[in-house]
């Protein structure tokens, strides 16, 4: 049976999305609860794909000249309706067939008609990856997040549910056994997963050395917004795992969270949960062992919360290997049966593979020898697991024939860089040398994740480039370095760079003469409150952002001062907060005109066939239209979000740097159409279908690499016949 419609069965027997609205539409995060991003629709096929035209481009009109913003939002279609996430966590309804917009949900908006005098940065978030729709009898609801609050919205209006925690809302800052003004950031920008009456919170957590929100995992009623049950990554004494961090690390510790998303059985009633790695992301010497729950693929009941099983990844992380996108649910086959399995894509670029039930790995894994860290303190977990099958998906290693020869000029600048960096060796370190990581941060593969077909193929796209992991000394050794600088070094270093010169394509601004730019208020205000990616720094107190404030105003003066943990931070050790080493700037290594330091493919999209392991096909995604045309082969490029796959044997991918949505064969990798679009498309499509009529829709917000930001969508369909009546389905040719 067709994985969808076993989903789909299970969903519609549980709740009353009807299964024409579950077939015919988009009415899950990625397309059903086990993420497989598949559409059972077939109206676009290879071969009429090439015909495919805007059927309809909505603006929400939000995005101001100069700034920038990212819309990474999943769209959902029930029956007629698409609901969509906006920049600064707006939520709006649309007519699926016309763009036409129905409601608009502003969570600022509602705070003021609370009566609140709410900051703005409290609820509004740059990033949103989408919303979740639940029914069940005559009950419909839109679970929707801004900043730390979880809402229940009527779908028919987008007003607030009163029945619903307080007045429609959740604050889901509450209940973690912390206090929520020291806690640096924790919001959510992934819809959540659904389990009968269930809500299972996917969250943010602040990742630098400051103190950071516990990675719970917590079940809440979709009608009441009570918590149902919590499950503790950071686990309390008595509870499995406590034995793997230092005895008082629950009380402090925060992190291994799960921010990428989840995936539902709905049939075994079993949550795949992927978390993220403890803090701090890339010193761990305050959190000396194993780390569990950290980096691990969780399988829980649904509706206890009870571990079923768990398999960690990564072992004490410490380069930010966040498991980063929602597992993916599909069936394999082997020696004539079918095995429910589970598949984890990685930043390392690897496929892990399970048996949904037990747990048992689907492909050898092997526990490798790793280097060990030579930073003072630091006690790097001896072995790492290695799937050795499939083979991983991007590179893993770079030598001196692996470096760019698209100039002479180029080729010998990498090669003078590279021997001065730390080699590139799995699982090296961070290093005050710097030490190359491939993949990089952001992987081999991203939030957008993997599609599945029924055959048991997995699609996937990746990155392929290097990144430099530098260490730098975070502390004061006197006079030479005031305390604005040394909370500046600790804090913010890791993305403005030590030098404050940031990473604007990037979207991380300079800090270089801020003076000019902004009044000392408001650098104030920002450090308080954050703003878009950059989390609050109200952990801090006052004195310390006065003097983070003034040093990046150049207003500070050199003081004898070192570096102290922040106020408030109860329960954890002295100092712990003041680690020795922090990730100073560092990021894509790349030449001086802004192209990798490495060979291509810098991107790809790959297809597995998990029943065997091996690989069908991998194509380069994405290109640099400058190179293209000075006939340079399609490089590839950085990618942000994912594929979905079609019944008709489609790929359809955006994730590109070049603004172009793309069509792929399924069986072959061969390219079948593209198109441009307003902006870069750095998100998943949606498919669906509305009076007959197949369309693909995607988000169009850039922000990122360098893209320029807009809120656009836009749907593509087959043309309408001449002559044909508005809504009258097209004819393949």
């Amino acid at each position: 049976m067709l994985v969808r419609r076993q989903f789909l069965a299970s969903v519609v027997a549980a709740f009353t999305v009807s299964a024409a609205e579950a077939d015919q539409g988009w009415t899950s995060y990625l397309g059903d609860e086990g993420r497989t991003h598949y559409s059972t629709l077939a109206q676009i096929t290879p071969a009429n794909v090439h015909t495919l035209v805007p059927a309809w481009t909505y603006r929400a009109g939000e995005v101001k000249p100069g700034q920038t913003t990212e819309l990474q939002c999943n769209p959902l279609v029930v029956g007629r309706v698409m609901y969509v996430t906006l920049p600064g966590a707006k939520l709006i309804a649309l007519e699926a067939a016309s763009g036409r917009e129905v409601w608009r949900f502003d969570p600022v908006a509602d705070a003021a008609a609370r009566g609140e005098a709410r900051p703005r940065a409290e609820l509004v978030t740059n990033r949103s990856r989408g919303v979740t729709f639940w029914s069940q009898h005559e009950e419909r609801r839109v679970l929707h997040t801004a900043g730390h609050f979880l809402f229940a919205l009527d779908p028919s209006t987008g007003r607030p549910i009163p029945s619903f925690g307080d007045g429609g809302r959740v604050d889901f800052n509450l209940g973690l056994d912390r206090d929520p003004t020291k806690m640096a950031l924790h919001s959510s920008t992934t819809p959540g997963a659904l389990f009968e009456n269930l809500y299972f919170l996917s969250i943010r957590t602040n990742e630098g050395p400051g103190p950071s929100a516990p990675g719970h995992i917590r079940a809440f009623d979709v009608r009441t917004g009570k918590v149902v049950w919590t499950f503790r990554t950071i686990p309390w004494p008595g509870e499995f795992g406590h034995d793997t961090w230092p005895p008082e690390a629950w009380r402090y510790a925060g992190g291994a969270n799960c921010w990428a998303g989840m995936a539902v059985d709905p049939v075994r009633g079993l949550l795949f949960v992927p978390t993220g790695s403890p803090t701090y992301d890339y010193w761990g010497g305050n959190r000396a062992g194993q780390n569990l729950f950290g980096n691990t693929l969780l399988c829980l009941d649904a509706r206890t919360g009870r571990r079923r099983w768990h398999f960690q990844i990564t072992h004490h992380d410490i380069w930010d290997r966040d498991l980063p996108a929602p597992p993916t649910l599909l069936t394999l086959r082997r020696d004539g049966r079918e095995i429910p399995a589970v598949a984890q894509v990685t930043k390392s670029g690897h496929v892990f593979v399970f048996h949904r039930e037990t747990g048992e790995a689907l492909f050898p894994i092997e526990e490798a020898a790793v280097p060990s860290s030579d930073l003072p303190g630091e006690q790097a977990w001896p072995t790492q697991p290695l799937p050795l099958k499939p083979a991983p998906f991007a590179r893993q290693t770079i030598t001196a024939a692996d470096l760019t020869t698209r100039t002479p000029a180029a080729h010998r600048a990498a090669l003078d860089q590279f021997a001065r960096l730390r080699p590139s060796v799995p699982y090296l370190p961070p290093s005050r040398e710097g030490t190359l990581l491939v993949p990089g941060l952001d992987g081999g593969a991203e939030w957008g994740g993997a599609a599945a077909d029924p055959e048991g193929v997995l699609y996937v796209n990746a990155s392929d480039m290097a990144w430099i992991l530098p260490m730098i000394e975070a502390t004061a050794r006197g006079s030479a370095y005031d305390f604005g600088r040394n909370t500046y070094t600790l804090y913010c270093a890791g993305c403005h760079g030590l030098d404050r010169t940031g990473n604007v394509p990037q979207g991380i601004p300079s800090l270089v003469e801020l003076a000019a730019r902004m009044p000392r208020a408001e650098v104030l205000g920002r450090l308080q409150e954050g703003k878009g990616s950059m989390p609050a720094f109200s952990f801090l107190a006052k004195a310390q952002r006065e003097e983070v404030a003034d040093f990046l105003l150049g207003l500070s003066r050199p003081r004898n001062a070192k570096s102290a943990p922040p106020s408030g931070a109860s329960g954890a050790p002295a100092g712990y907060f003041e680690v020795p080493y922090v990730r100073a700037g560092g990021g894509r290594w790349l030449d001086d005109e802004g192209y990798p330091n490495v060979k291509p493919p810098w991107g790809t999209l790959n297809a597995i066939d998990l029943n065997t392991g091996e690989y069908r096909w991998r194509v380069p995604l994405g290109e640099y239209p400058e190179l293209s045309a000075q006939g340079v082969p399609i490089t590839g490029s950085d990618n942000y979000g994912g594929p979905v796959v079609t019944a008709s044997g489609l790929v359809f991918i955006a994730a590109t740097r070049d603004e172009k949505l793309r069509a792929f064969d399924a069986r072959t990798g061969r390219p079948l159409w593209q198109a441009s679009l307003p902006a870069a498309g750095f998100a998943t499509p949606s498919t669906y279908s509305v009076d007959g009529r197949q369309f693909l829709v995607i988000a169009c917000g850039g922000g990122k690499l360098g893209a320029r930001s807009d809120d656009a969508l836009v749907a593509f369909a087959l043309p309408i016949p001449p002559g044909a009546a508005e809504g009258k389905p097209p004819t393949s040719p």
